[in-house]
């Protein structure tokens, strides 16, 4: 897109988070007349215009949003984490004001080849090893999206010969139009974010607008295992590429054993034998399989794929090892933030395990989780705005062995005193962090600073 053609405009920024503060700098960036805002009248105006580079221009406007300032706009720009059927965003559709999300605007002023990535699990350890396997074959490449990295504070860098490897959540693609990557990706759905979305199918339909604007000749990697996929693989406007790691499929990339293959429809390939990954866990291998048939669809060599994927270890606070102590292993999966999630890190644990659970209520039921814990869990120690509510699930599953703890120190400690040699401590909430925490990975950190506490203690006696 012209990169010009937003100069001079009148644009909207809502919210004054991450995404916002990079959607300001973009716009001021091309030369828009930047307003940015927040429905929050308690936020401080200083604080957020020191988030924003010294020279910044645009106009801070908090509270209620006043309804001469719409006649004035050309643009809104939301940022992913303001819901769409608030008062103000429904006043701004009224007003007939285009809505561009934060990820819309990055894809229109970037440029290049995009790779995107969404899904309920597995998203960021498929967007980073992507990510790894992209920069071996190409000397432009921007990693993305909810990952961490905001998409529009590299649009401007990007040029014909970039690779944008994206993650993508669903609050991201409620407000693309025109998005439209060359190689997209839905990994798997399953109950989230019903808060926000109100039905699964509402969510569902969010998460296949990744290959909305997608034709024949892009691609849309889709898991084989997950029945909603399988049925959106006869409407897909990509060609669709399946990853499966129960089925050995005609064409795609699936789990034979302990090998990982790909069949073209012309020839088979090895990619790689799984005990040669540093990622544990069938989901792991579901997320390499993924970024292998992306790459392979952007024209990465195999043999550059196969190097990477061999040397890949796993992103921080997903079943991330941190310590052992009186040999009792302690493991955080804080980006466990669903049921769904939290299943993968307890099939993950090899041994007797005591699990952390618990935080802010997304409206999700936790009754599967708490029936694959199969035999695995001795204790499940709760903490957050949810465990009442998963104590009463887990006794109504007939797992009697709950434990309340005020907070995430404490729960760290009862575990502590609980353990066994031989068991595993294991932090995977199933819940968001908000409310306790800012975001998961703080709470990730939180929990191993205090192991890192206990190893400590233990060291000096």
């Amino acid at each position: 897109m012209d990169r010009t053609n937003l100069k001079g405009k009148r644009v909207l920024v809502f919210g004054s988070g991450i995404s916002g503060i990079g959607a300001v700098r973009l716009l001021e960036a091309v030369q828009a007349d930047v307003i940015l805002y927040d429905g929050n009248k308690a936020l401080d105006k200083e604080e957020i215009r020191g988030r924003l580079p010294k020279n910044a221009a645009c106009e801070i406007v908090l509270g209620e949003l006043p309804k001469e300032l719409l006649a004035s706009l050309d643009l809104v720009v939301m940022s992913p984490g303001v819901p769409l059927d608030i008062a103000p965003v429904e006043a701004i559709r009224r007003a007939g004001i285009p809505v561009w999300g934060e990820v819309e605007l990055a894809y229109r002023m970037g440029a290049g080849t995009v790779l995107a990535i969404t899904g309920t699990n597995g998203k960021t350890t498929t967007t980073a090893l992507l990510g790894e396997i992209m920069k071996a074959y190409a000397k432009s490449v921007f990693v993305v999206g909810n990952i961490g990295n905001a998409y529009t504070g590299a649009a401007l860098s990007m040029t014909e010969e970039s690779y944008t490897v994206a993650e993508i959540s669903s609050f991201q693609l409620e407000t693309t139009m025109e998005f439209h990557p060359k190689v997209s990706a839905v990994l798997n759905i399953t109950e989230d974010h019903l808060n926000r979305h109100h039905t699964m199918e509402e969510y569902i339909r969010v998460k296949e607008m990744i290959a909305g604007n997608q034709t024949k000749e892009d691609f849309c990697v889709l898991n084989h295992e997950d029945e909603e996929l399988r049925r959106f693989a006869q409407v897909c406007p990509a060609e669709v590429v399946f990853f499966s790691s129960l089925h050995k499929l005609e064409k795609g990339i699936f789990l034979d054993g302990g090998q990982i293959v790909m069949r073209t429809g012309s020839e088979e390939i090895l990619v790689a034998e799984t005990k040669e990954l540093k990622l544990l866990g069938r989901h792991n291998h579901e997320n390499v399989m993924a970024a292998v048939a992306m790459a392979y669809c952007a024209g990465v060599p195999m043999d550059t794929i196969r190097q990477v994927i061999r040397n890949f270890t796993a992103v921080p606070h997903r079943i991330e090892f941190v310590a052992e102590i009186d040999g009792v292993a302690y493991y955080n999966d804080s980006k466990g933030t669903n049921p769904d999630a939290a299943i993968k890190g307890i099939q993950a644990m090899n041994r007797p395990t005591l699990l952390i659970g618990g935080g802010y209520d997304k409206e999700s039921s936790y009754e599967e989780w708490i029936r694959a814990f199969e035999g695995r869990v001795r204790y499940l120690v709760l903490i957050g705005q949810t465990k009442e509510k998963i104590e009463k699930a887990a006794h109504s599953c007939g797992f009697m062995s709950t434990i309340l703890a005020e907070d995430l120190e404490e729960a760290v400690k009862i575990c502590a005193e609980k353990a066994n040699p031989g068991d595993a401590v294991l932090l995977s909430p199933a819940c968001a962090s908000w409310g306790q925490f800012d975001n998961y990975e703080q709470r990730g950190d939180k929990f191993k600073d205090y192991v890192k506490s206990l190893e400590a203690a233990q060291q000096s006696t």
